[in-house]
This record gives C-alpha cells, structure tokens and sequence, in this order.
C-alpha cells in the first residue's frame, strides 16, 4: 500500500461508513504500530505518523518515563525508561513523556494489510456507535420509528436507520401482537446503554409513557400546552385510561382528546393493537377524580383513609362486576391513574363496614372521655376520630355541631385533654427502666434510660433483642451490645437447683 493508496482508503472509508476521517487514519496508525510489533516479535511501545496531506508515514520507537518499581525494576522494560536514565539524555524531561527514537516502517503484505483491515473495521465500529448514542442521547423519553428487522423469540429488533438498531424486550410487546420482518413500528425510547457489542436502544410498546407521547402526537393542542396529560395507567392490547386537564376553560380537553367522531382516540388505539382507551377528566378533588376514573362504572360513595392511601368505594349491587371489571382490570387501571389504593364494595356491604368502623371509634372516645355511646357516635359522624382533635380542634368547629353548646364542648376538651396527660403519664412510666435492669452488671443509668427510651425496659426484654437492635443507641457499641445481651441471657442457662 504506497501513500497515495492511504489517502485513497481513508476517504473512501470515511465517505461509505460517515466517519470522520481523522478516525480512519488514526486506525489505520495504529494498524501499522501493530504490524510493526509483530515484525519485530516483540510487544515494543511504537507510534506511527501519517501526513494527512501527502500519506507518507514515519514510525517510532518510544519509551514511556516513569519511576522504578518498587524492587528498582521496571514493569515492563520494552516500553519504559526510568526518569534518571532519560535525564542523562534530556534534562527537562518529565515524568509521563516519551522518548522517540525512528526505526524503519513496514511494508504492507498480505498479513499486515488485514490487520489494517482489522483495525480498521474496528475503529469504524466504535466510531458509529458513539455516533449513534450521541444522535440518540437528546431523544431517550420520546417516540421513535423504525422497521423491524428480525423476530427471536419474541424480541423485536428495529431498523431505527443511519445504523440505529432499537430493540424491543418480548415482555416490552404488546401481547399477542403479531409483527414481522419488514412490518413498521414505533415505540418509546426509555434507556440508551452503551455495551461491548454496540449501543441498545430500548424500546417499549406497553408502557404508559408510550401511550402519552402518542396522544401528544395526534392531539396538536397538548403541544400546544393548552391541554396536559397528568397520567396514565395501561393494561396493555386490553384497556388504558388517561387523565387530561385543560388549560383552556373554553376547550372540553375529553372531545379534544377523542376526536371528530372519535377519529384521534381510534388512531391511538389502532397503534396499540386496538386497546381500548378511556379519556378521564382530572380535577383537584380527589374524591370527584376518583369518581371520573373508576368510569364507566356509578360510584355511590367513596370513604377516604389518608394516613394509609386507601380509599373504600361502594357502588350499586348491580354494578359490582362493572367496577371491578374483567379479572379486576378497571379498578386496577383506576388505582394506578390515581395513585391510591381502591376497595370497591356494594353499597350494604360498605354500610355495614361503615357502621362497625363507627362503632370502633366511638368506643374509644366512651373510653376515653368517659361520654355515652350517643355524643361518641356525634363526635364520629362529624369526622373526629382522635382524641387529640377533641382536645385541640378550634372551639368554633366543635360549636358548629347542632347537638352542642359552649358548655358541652368545653366539658370535651377538658375530658379531652385529662385523657391525654394520662396516656402520656403512663407511657412516661412505662418507659423508666426496671430494677433488675439498673442493677445489671455492666450497665449505667445512661445505657438503661437509652434502653429503655427504645421500650427495653428490663433484663427479658433486652435478653430477647439482637446486637443489631441495639448496637446503634447512643453509647452503645457492636462490642458492648453483645456482653449486655449475654449477661441479661445469663438466667436463661443458669442450672435448675437439684
């Protein structure tokens, strides 16, 4: 290969594959570096220089600086010069630079052209796959198109173009979607990961993400900003639903969404394998977006626990199966749109889960305040459930309840806080440390009120705790959490008296 033949090669190399071509000669440097080694039989640190311009090349020898190992030798002598030995030469060499010397280049035969070759084809690689990460990068979280290229056992590999390759993970497929070789497809690019065989383009059909990006597409007014998606929820090739919010009060973001006749909501299904989807209208009350998304089912009444993220909907008897849905899809798909827990029930089962939960809390508060079941159940009804909202909710709230005067409510909130102080004296008590505690060998007053301000308040209850339990507690190490743990199990293997 005489130098002209290298300008011709890089050029043509850098034209065919779109690379540049600074990267087809430094390949090809390093294909001759390479054969240049082998001719000498030995793994010397060589470096070859190409003219960008004329294609004439000169090769080096070179020996890195660095300092002696530590038995005074060199890791790899063929390749390393100590400091002091480069200095002898050249004063102002330093630490990590090189020493030169020429020596003859190769010519090119048959073998060493193929490990251009070689060299070649694998800088272009690495050159296309950073290439495509890099045009790829901007476009992770959006939709992309391509044409499948081959089905294996259910994963779909996708001709992206420019030579992209997404591929779809089976269990990211829409059931029983039937694609070939040849057939178009979208889908949602959700990860880019740069792997030794190239860069995996990820592709998702059943995602919610996907759903999304495809009404964005055919609803102009989403890009618009004059409607939002707020979420999604899929069940996927069987049912979806979306929540849409307008930012118009004058557009109807549900029509928006469906469509002349239906003409945008049937494209997006289409697209899924024909799922079936349901446009649900957002809106800031809670109860009322649930109602909306457990469509197209009637909800009756809807009891909120917010502490747990539970809701409990009773609808109509005969609406039952409606709500649940086939194998529990639509209030599956709702509880995931609305990001709570839902229970459905019919309406006397609900009523009678109602009434024994009303029972429950007005016991505790005739308890607690020492009030008949009547001015418990009142307490109850009004949305009470502790005792501390009795004790410390505004008086003006509690004088709005039909049933009480100024007299009544300050009665509760004087039982209401007595009950309180109680409770709070006798969690005080509960937690001092016992006398067969205190008076453990190895321990301090410090280590039992640290004990016992964890509810270990006595030799059994440490005796049955782990030295990963305690050994956290402040004064407490792994070492000194172990002897206490064995000194409190000692009576544990004390021998019975004869």
């Amino acid at each position: 290969m005489d130098n002209k033949e290298i300008l011709l090669v890089a050029d043509t190399v850098s034209n065919e594959k779109g690379v540049d071509r600074e990267v087809i000669f430094e390949a090809i440097e390093a294909a001759l570096a390479s054969a240049t080694r082998k001719k000498h039989q030995k793994e010397i640190g060589v470096r070859v220089d190409i003219d960008r311009k004329t294609g004439h090349y000169d090769t080096f020898r070179q020996w890195e600086v660095v300092l002696p190992a530590e038995n005074g030798g060199l890791d790899e002598p063929l390749k390393q010069i100590t400091l002091e030995a480069a200095q002898m030469d050249n004063p102002d060499i330093q630490l990590g630079e090189f020493i030169e010397e020429q020596i003859d280049s190769v010519e090119f035969g048959r073998i060493a052209a193929q490990t251009a070759k070689q060299v070649i084809v694998q800088k272009v690689r690495e050159a296309e796959r950073r290439k495509v990460i890099e045009a790829y990068k901007d476009r992770e979280g959006s939709l992309v198109m391509g044409q499948v290229k081959r089905v294996e056992r259910g994963n779909v590999y996708v001709d992206l173009g420019e030579n992209a390759e997404g591929f779809i993970p089976r269990e990211e497929m829409i059931p029983r979607e039937a694609v070939r070789p040849g057939d178009r497809i979208r889908g949602y690019l959700y990860k880019i990961a740069s792997e030794p065989r190239g860069p995996q383009l990820f592709i998702s059909r059943t995602s919610p993400e996907f759903l999304i990006e495809l009404f964005k597409l055919e609803v102009p007014e989403v890009g618009q900003d004059l409607i939002e998606i707020l979420g999604a929820a899929r069940d996927p090739g069987m049912r979806a639903k979306i929540a849409v919010k307008s930012n118009d009060p004058r557009m109807d973001p549900v029509g928006a969404c469906v469509g002349m006749r239906g003409s945008r909501v049937q494209s997006v299904s289409n697209e899924l394998a024909g799922e079936r989807v349901d446009i649900i209208l957002w809106d800031e009350n809670l109860a009322q977006f649930v109602v909306n998304a457990m469509s197209p089912a009637e909800v009756s009444s809807i009891v909120i626990d917010e502490e747990s993220g539970v809701m409990d909907i009773a609808v109509p008897s005969d609406k039952l199966s409606q709500a649940i849905g086939r194998g529990g899809q639509n209030i599956k798909l709702a509880s995931q749109l609305t990001g709570w827990t839902l229970n459905v029930m019919d309406e006397a089962e609900a009523e009678d889960k109602s009434e024994a939960e009303t029972k429950k809390l007005a016991k505790v508060f005739m308890d607690q305040l020492d009030v008949d079941e009547e001015v418990a159940i009142i307490l109850v009804q009004e949305g009470l459930s502790t005792v501390d909202e009795v004790a410390y909710v505004p008086t003006s709230e509690l004088l709005k309840i039909e049933e009480f005067d100024e007299d009544i409510v300050e009665e509760l909130r004087g039982r209401a806080r007595d009950a309180l102080l109680t409770m709070a004296i006798a969690t005080e008590e509960s937690s001092e440390p016992k006398e067969d505690l205190l008076n453990m060998e190895l321990m301090t007053p410090e280590i039992a009120k640290t004990l016992a301000a964890n509810g270990i308040v006595s030799m059994e209850d440490l005796a049955e705790q782990a030295v990963d339990d305690i050994e956290e507690f402040e004064g407490i190490d792994r070492v000194l959490a172990g002897q206490l743990i064995m000194k409190a199990r000692e009576p544990w293997f004390a021998e019975e008296p004869e």
